[in-house]
C-alpha cells in the first residue's frame, strides 16, 4: 500500500490513545489527556534535539549548534504556551475527574526527568522513584552517567582554544553543575572578544530562562487549579514545585553578569 498522511502518522493508533476514565466522560478530561500527551511528545523532541546539540558541539559545528538551539528554544515557547490552554479549565472542571487519576501524576514523567538529567539536574532520588529494571529507570541510569549539555559546551570551548580549568573539564558528571569562579574570567573574555561564541552562550541563557519560565508558569497553574492541596500521586503539589524555581542549569553564565 502507498504511504498516506494517515498511515505515515499512524493516526488511527494516535487518535485511539485518548481514553477518559471518568463517567460520561467529563468534558474536560479529554483536554487534560491531550495536553499531557502532547507535552510528552515535545519532551521526546527536546531530548532528541538536545542529544543532537551535544553531538554538534563535539564536532565543533557552531552554525548547526546555533540553529538547533534556536529550534529547542522555539519548542520551549510552545511548551510554555500550552499552559494557557490548560488554564482554561477551572478548578471545578478539573475536580470533576481528578479522583480518576488515582496515583498518576506529572511528577512521574520520566521523559522530563531525562531532559533534566541531560541539562545537568541529576538526582539519584529521581532514579529511585522508578522500579528496578523498568525502562524509565534504565534510561535515567544511563543519562546519570553521561556528560551533560554543560559538559559538552565547556569541552567545546576547550577545543576552541579557551583555557578551561581541569576541574571543570574533569568534574564528576553525575553531580549537579555548580558555579566555578575560576571559569568566570575565561567566559568574560569570551564575551568581550568572540561575538559568535558569546551569542552561543546567550542562547544557553535563553534555554535556562525558558525552562525557569516553564517551571514558574507550571507552579502558578497548579496553584490556581488546586491551591495548596496535595498533588495527585501523593506529591506535595505547588509546595514541591516552588522548590524547583530559581535553580539554573548553567549557573556560571548567570554569575558573570556582574563581571561584564
Amino acid at each position: 500500500m502507498p504511504v498516506t498522511y494517515s498511515s505515515y502518522l499512524k493516526l488511527e493508533e494516535l487518535l485511539s490513545l485518548q481514553q477518559p476514565l471518568s463517567d460520561g466522560p467529563e468534558h474536560d478530561e479529554t483536554l487534560f489527556i491531550v495536553i499531557h500527551q502532547v507535552y510528552e511528545l515535545w519532551f521526546k523532541e527536546l531530548i532528541h534535539e538536545t542529544d543532537y546539540l551535544i553531538a554538534l558541539l563535539g564536532k565543533q559545528d557552531v552554525a548547526r549548534a546555533q540553529h538547533t538551539l534556536k529550534r529547542i528554544l522555539t519548542i520551549l515557547k510552545v511548551v510554555v504556551a500550552q499552559i494557557d490552554v490548560l488554564e482554561t479549565m477551572t478548578p471545578l472542571e478539573f475536580l470533576s475527574f481528578r479522583a480518576r487519576l488515582e496515583s498518576g501524576s506529572g511528577f512521574q514523567s520520566y521523559q522530563f526527568r531525562e531532559l533534566e538529567f541531560l541539562l545537568g539536574g541529576k538526582s539519584t532520588v529521581a532514579i529511585e522513584r522508578y522500579p528496578e529494571g523498568s525502562d524509565a529507570r534504565e534510561r535515567l541510569e544511563k543519562r546519570w552517567k553521561e556528560p551533560t549539555l554543560w559538559d559538552a559546551f565547556v569541552r567545546f570551548l576547550a577545543a576552541k582554544g579557551h583555557r578551561i580549568p581541569d576541574a571543570v573539564l574533569k568534574r564528576d558528571v553525575t553531580k549537579v553543575v555548580e558555579p566555578t569562579p575560576a571559569l568566570h574570567p575565561i567566559l568574560v573574555e569570551l564575551y568581550k572578544k568572540d561575538p559568535v561564541l558569546a551569542s552561543l552562550c546567550e542562547r544557553l541563557v535563553d534555554l535556562d530562562e525558558g525552562l525557569q519560565e516553564w517551571r514558574y508558569r507550571h507552579v502558578k497553574m497548579v496553584q490556581r487549579t488546586i491551591g495548596t492541596k496535595q498533588g495527585t500521586g501523593g506529591s506535595a503539589g505547588a509546595a514541591y514545585l516552588m522548590t524547583t524555581l530559581n535553580k539554573p542549569y548553567f549557573p556560571d553564565l548567570w554569575e558573570i553578569r556582574t563581571e561584564l
